[in-house]
């Protein structure tokens, strides 16, 4: 079956096959029936559930927060910027090779298997980085490293989004994916915190000498990146896959040819999609710059402890997951753009008084910090539900992967723009130590998804016209 349609039948399939991809049976009419999703589906899913130990623990809330600590010198801060906007840089270039050969090859699985592993081996190779300032770069380079075999494997991830979904389920499939990545994140992070960072020695028993907790988390996500792999490598294999296009071979420039030519087509015939592309690939790096660098500013800025982190990691992803969850109806009720709107307004507003108010400790953070992490979730899900109405009808894959490359493509605006921040704040104030300057970094942050609102508020389509189309899908 393909993903433009909808399966029908009253029986039920747990096995991937062309006719029943997602080992759907709807019961009761297409159009109002219910759903059972199946094996391949859950199978999908966990990939996203293992990527929150790159996403939450490595990237976000522990790795992150070890590497800028005062064991690696100053400037830290600003180098992790750096090294992640590099990484940035490196997915803008190689993101439309690697989103075009997905779709063309037919071998989806198999890079998937590939940019994942090296995904493991990276966080794998962060338990050598030891809390000395020789160490620093070693670090630096693996997390930028990972960051960059992980965009390359949610390219073939989100491509295979529509092996196990309908047009009748791709959005309860999507969403049960990008939930599954916050209750994974949720529980990882219990495991580390009690198991491995408690204020006292952890119930595995491994003490914080030598940093030894920090880098032994790092095997642990490395480990469950690995066994929450499996499932999707082992059930949705590129062998069972129908061939879908042209699959012959091309190169780089090729490529790039292809998606100039995909871009401007669409600018012919709808600009206002193309418009919407281009801010919310902007806003949605100012998005996740928030999760990227907010854990070091709530230890380097506001003096959370590493424990301390962990446990506001957790209460950070539940708010995300039910705010994402709520706001889903405020998106039907009230329209996806508005939502969007008034998210971005006030994780701009936040992040403002997070920036004035960074002497206050850590009452501060809790508050204003939980208050940002809100709207998040509901600014990246109703982004593509708002895109998903602009999209012409039969085009919604053509869309799509544009929607994931240009966000790629921008991927280094958040770190370069949060480096950049810290390296003017010291200039303005005078302190030799870029440290010093830290909380500048978040008016960095905040500038990125300033930028993306902006570019958005100009996008001329009345969301009416938008939601009209829904009815000719």
């Amino acid at each position: 079956m393909s993903n433009d349609q909808q399966s029908g039948g009253a029986g039920e399939s747990a096995a991937f096959s062309p006719d029943d991809p997602a080992g759907i049976a709807e019961l009761g009419s297409p159009a109002g029936g219910r759903e059972r999703f199946g094996w391949p589906v859950y199978a999908w899913g966990l990939w996203d559930w293992g990527s929150a130990a790159f996403n939450a623990v490595i990237t976000t809330f522990v790795f992150s927060v070890y590497i800028t600590s005062d064991s690696f010198g100053d400037g830290a801060s600003s180098k992790l910027g750096w090294a992640l906007a590099g990484a940035g840089v490196l997915v803008a270039l190689f993101a439309p090779l690697t989103g075009q050969r997905a779709d063309r090859s037919g071998r989806r699985g198999f890079w998937l298997g590939v940019n994942t592993l090296l995904v493991i081996v990276a966080s794998a190779g962060m338990f050598f980085v030891q809390p000395d300032e020789s160490y620093l770069w070693l670090g630096l380079l693996l997390l930028a490293a990972g960051n960059v075999f992980f965009e390359f494997a949610s390219v073939n991830y989100n491509a295979m989004l529509s092996d196990v979904s309908t047009r009748a389920t791709v959005g309860r499939v999507s969403g049960l994916g990008w939930g599954l990545g916050y209750i994974g994140g949720i529980v990882l992070l219990l495991i580390v915190y009690f198991g491995l960072i408690s204020p006292e020695v952890g119930l595995f028993g491994v003490s914080d000498e030598d940093a030894m907790d920090v880098r032994v988390t790092m095997l642990l996500c490395a480990l469950w990146t690995a066994i929450f792999s499996i499932p999707v490598l082992l059930t949705l294999r590129d062998g069972d896959r129908p061939a879908r296009g042209d699959r012959t071979r091309i190169g780089v420039l090729a490529s790039y040819k292809l998606l100039f030519a995909s871009i401007a087509d669409l600018w012919r015939s709808d600009r206002s999609t193309v418009w919407f592309l281009l801010a919310s690939a902007v806003f949605r790096d100012g998005l996740a710059g928030v999760f990227t660098f907010g854990a070091v500013i709530a230890a380097n800025v506001f003096g959370f402890t590493d424990g301390g982190v962990i446990i506001f990691g957790i209460a950070a992803n539940v708010v995300a997951g039910l705010a994402t969850i709520g706001f889903g109806f405020l998106d039907d009720a009230l329209g996806a753009k508005r939502v969007i709107v008034i998210s971005l307004v006030s994780m701009v507003i936040a992040g403002v008084v997070i920036f004035f108010l960074h002497d206050g400790g850590t009452g501060v953070f809790w508050a204003f910090g939980l208050l940002l992490c809100i709207f998040v979730g509901p600014a990246q899900s109703a982004s593509r539900s708002y895109l998903w109405r602009l999209i012409p009808p039969g085009r919604e894959g053509q869309v799509f992967g544009l929607y994931a490359t240009t966000g790629r493509a921008v991927s280094f605006m958040a770190p370069a723009a949060f480096a950049g921040a810290i390296w003017l704040g010291a200039a303005i104030t005078g302190v030799t130590d870029t440290d010093d300057a830290e909380y500048f970094g978040i008016l960095g942050i905040i500038a990125v998804v300033l930028l993306g609102l902006t570019l958005l508020v100009t996008l001329v389509k009345p969301e009416a016209d938008a939601d009209a189309r829904v009815a000719q899908k």
